[in-house]
């Protein structure tokens, strides 16, 4: 007798609560094999193709592609030793096992080798329930009838009279911290399931009608994910284009938020003459062998300016009041793409050369451009390198990249008056810029590096020196 087991979508890492369906690449009735992609996410972060850890035929899809999943919900699910056309053969009394995000059952008694964060090969064997013989066996379309609640809202025919579903810690925080009451919040998720977007909702509703946000909200209803909400706002004759903060625009917005409510940050800057670290490009370009991308060499300059003030390649453990020095350098750099700002990370940055420096980077930009960077590329950066230059602009301010300690901000570069060798001339001039978290060290230590890196720019021997 086969056994169904439910794949759930797992945790794909750095705290992400939910993922939108892009592709199902299995239909109904497809024979899977242990690890084989099964669909296709979006995440705030990365495009991620996700794998079953189970081999079998599938039962059930839940979901539509453009449906937005809470981390923990049911993907599919899958009869383990279930005959290839798909048939059915469980009764009403077949086992289902719940919870199997990390068990290792598989057709053949071979488990998954492919692990992500919160799921994936695991010895301890799944709980296990049977289906009572009133309870149907689960459908390919998850989206419960909808009835109307008593104060107005949409609510799903499953939850109506269910307890408070809520999955992330993150919902539960932010409605505490902003006094919502989630009982009497109805969900907008699977199985009336209550999402972030339904306490932003409610916040929103309640200053839109006077009202403190202690008060309570009403449930927001289900709108088309492509939709804008048109409001007008109270007590003026205007109307505003109402855009939700989701996916990477809603990631990038919380963690800037985080990053200024968190981080007393301060900045300072330099010109610095750049004409002979062009020069010095051209020259190692013209010699042969994979080109050097400016980029490239600015990370070269920054791994060895950590090494000399280790305190900026740091974080800050609120907790315990520490500021914590990190070993190793993993280099994250900002990169602007059509899904909107992402910042790659180039792991062990200090432990490569130049040329190794140039070619991840060139990987990590193609992946970037193609929406292919997986949350592991996304991750666990300990120092921003910032080339805002691309762009045209001078100078900025940036905003550390949380939980970090500073960010190399560069401008482009241009020819301007320069005084070289007592002289008045035309050199190539660029303005660097450091932001830097007070709390890890103070303006001697920014300055100290960020003169460093000016003087490697303006005299690139000064790095061959210190080597």
């Amino acid at each position: 007798m086969a056994q169904v087991l439910e794949f759930k979508l797992p945790d794909l890492g750095e705290g992400l609560t939910e993922a939108e369906i892009v592709r199902w690449l299995v239909e109904v009735g497809d024979v899977v094999a242990v690890d084989q992609p099964v669909v296709e996410v979006e995440t705030a972060k990365a495009m991620v193709e996700v794998p079953c850890p189970y081999g079998g035929v599938v039962t059930a899809r839940f979901g539509e592609e453009g449906t937005e999943l809470p981390v923990g919900a049911p993907l599919i699910t899958v009869a383990v030793g279930a005959p290839a056309s798909g048939g059915s053969t469980d009764g009403p009394d077949a086992p289902v096992t719940e919870g199997v995000q990390g068990a290792s059952a598989a057709a053949g008694g071979q488990g998954s080798g492919n692990v992500l964060v919160g799921y994936g090969t695991s010895e301890a064997p799944a709980r296990r329930r049977r289906v009572r013989p009133d309870r149907p066996a689960p459908v390919p379309v998850p989206v419960a009838p909808t009835v109307a609640s008593a104060n107005g809202g949409v609510r799903t025919a499953e939850a109506a009279d269910g307890p408070v579903a809520v999955i992330s810690p993150l919902v539960r925080r932010l409605a505490r911290e902003n006094g919502i009451d989630l009982r009497e919040l109805t969900g907008s998720g699977p199985d009336g399931l209550i999402l972030r977007a339904d306490v932003e909702y409610a916040l929103r509703a309640a200053a839109a009608q006077g009202r403190t946000t202690t008060a309570t909200a009403e449930p927001h209803p289900r709108v088309a994910p492509q939709a804008a909400v048109v409001t007008p706002a109270p007590n003026t004759a205007t109307a505003g284009t109402r855009i939700p903060l989701k996916g990477v625009r809603g990631a990038v917005a919380d963690k800037l938020s985080r990053s200024r409510r968190e981080i007393p940050d301060a900045t300072c800057w330099v010109d610095a003459d750049a004409t002979e670290l062009m020069r010095a490009r051209t020259a190692m370009n013209a010699a042969g062998g994979p080109k050097i991308s400016l980029l490239a060499l600015l990370a070269r300059i920054c791994t060895a300016a950590l090494a000399r003030f280790p305190e900026l390649n740091s974080t800050v453990d609120q907790e315990a009041r520490e500021v914590v020095r990190l070993d190793h350098v993993h280099l994250g750099f900002a990169a602007q793409t059509e899904r909107g700002l992402v910042v790659p990370v180039v792991r062990d940055a200090h432990a490569r050369d130049t040329e190794g420096l140039g070619a991840e980077f060139a990987r990590l930009t193609e992946a970037a451009r193609t929406g292919t960077l997986t949350p592991a590329d996304l991750t666990g950066g300990t120092f921003t390198l910032n080339n805002y230059g691309v762009f045209g602009v001078d100078g900025s301010t940036p905003i550390i990249n949380h939980p970090e300690a500073a960010m190399l901000g560069v401008g482009r570069i241009v020819p301007k008056p320069w005084v070289h060798g007592g002289e008045l001339a035309v050199r190539q001039v660029v303005q660097l810029s450091l932001t830097f978290d007070h709390r890890v060290c103070d303006g001697g230590t920014a300055g100290g590096f960020l003169r460093y890196v000016a003087d490697c720019v303006e005299q690139p021997a000064v790095l061959l020196r210190t080597l």
